[in-house]
C-alpha cells in the first residue's frame, strides 16, 4: 500500500477541509499514479471533492462510520471492514489519499509515500507526519525543483523499512 500527499514546508496538508495550494503539476502526478487504481480515504476527503463525488476511473473506498452506502464508491464502517475490503486488491494498486487522521492511521501499513513538497507555508490546520523525523522512513528519490502555478515544488519518494501488516 502507498500514500500520496502534497505538503508545505511544515508538512501541512490542508485547511478548512481543502488543499493548501492549486498545483497543476501535482494534480497531474496524482492522476498518473492513481488512475485505474484503488484510492482509500476518510469521509471528509470524499466530502471535499466537487459535489462530494468520488474520483473517476478509480475504485474509491471510504472509511465512513455510520455513513450511508452508495453506488458510486465502497463505504466501510470501521477499520476491520476496511482491512477486509483492502485484502481484495493488489497492495501495489492501493493509495491512501487523506485526510490527516486517516493518513496517520494508515501510515504504518504503507510501504511507500509519494510526497510533493511545496516550498511555501500554506498556514495549514492539519498536518502529515514529518517522514524526515521517523527512523523507519527514508527518502529514496527527490526530483529537481519545478514550478507550477507560481510555487516551487519537488516530487519525493519515501520508503518504509518496517511495514506493518493487517
Amino acid at each position: 500500500m502507498k500514500s500520496i500527499v502534497a505538503v508545505d514546508k511544515k508538512w501541512g496538508i490542508g485547511k478548512k477541509n481543502g488543499l493548501l495550494f492549486s498545483l497543476p503539476l501535482d494534480m497531474q502526478f496524482f492522476k498518473e499514479h492513481t488512475l485505474n487504481k484503488v484510492v482509500v480515504m476518510g469521509s471528509n476527503t470524499l466530502k471535499s471533492f466537487p459535489n462530494g463525488k468520488p474520483l473517476k476511473n478509480r475504485i474509491n473506498i471510504v472509511l465512513f462510520p455510520g455513513g450511508e452506502k452508495r453506488d458510486d464508491c465502497i463505504v466501510v464502517d470501521n477499520m476491520d471492514e476496511l482491512k477486509l475490503e483492502l485484502k481484495k486488491y493488489n497492495t501495489d494498486d492501493v493509495f491512501i489519499i487523506g485526510g490527516a487522521m486517516f493518513y496517520k492511521t494508515m501510515l504504518p501499513y504503507c510501504s511507500e509515500v509519494f510526497v510533493t513538497k511545496v516550498d511555501a507555508d500554506g498556514e495549514a490546520e492539519v498536518f502529515y507526519e514529518n517522514l524526515d523525523k521517523l527512523s523507519n522512513w527514508n527518502m529514496v528519490y527527490e526530483s529537481e525543483t519545478q514550478e507550477t502555478n507560481g510555487y516551487k515544488i519537488k516530487f519525493t519518494t519515501y520508503k518504509n523499512d518496517k511495514v506493518e501488516t493487517f
